[in-house]
């Protein structure tokens, strides 16, 4: 599994995904869905894309056990939170409903993040 192209190839998922809700918004000028917008388009399309070019640029990073389970984490993680996030803007599901999942999913998420830290780290000594 190559690492960098797998953030690469899902961040416009994300892109796209993202715009469609912003498109959305404009044309119904209902904006209740704003936080799920702009937190797909920035953990998913924007970081992605961050942790794409890295592993790219340091093809030794993405062959670590971390790196792989930095890409597997983070899918996992970003894929619930912005489902949950746009069920919950859109008035299908209250707060409450979220949980565990929603924790679940940030633990994912940051454990992910940890995982790219340990990895830039080693990689910058």
């Amino acid at each position: 599994m190559n690492v960098s192209r797998g953030f690469l190839a899902i961040a416009p998922i994300y892109l796209i995904i993202g715009m469609l809700i912003g498109g959305y918004m404009g044309a119904s000028q209902d904006h209740s869905l704003a936080p799920a917008h702009a937190h797909i388009n920035l953990l998913g399309f924007t970081l992605m894309m961050i942790f794409g070019l890295y592993y790219a640029v340091f093809p030794a990073a993405a062959q670590t056990i971390l790196a792989k389970a930095h890409f597997w984490l983070f899918q996992i993680g970003a894929a619930i939170l912005s489902i949950l996030l746009v069920l919950l803007f859109s008035g299908r599901i209250m707060e409450a409903q979220m949980v565990p999942l929603a924790p679940l999913a940030e633990l994912l998420v940051l454990l992910s993040v940890v995982a790219f830290a340990i990895t830039v780290w080693r990689q910058a000594r």
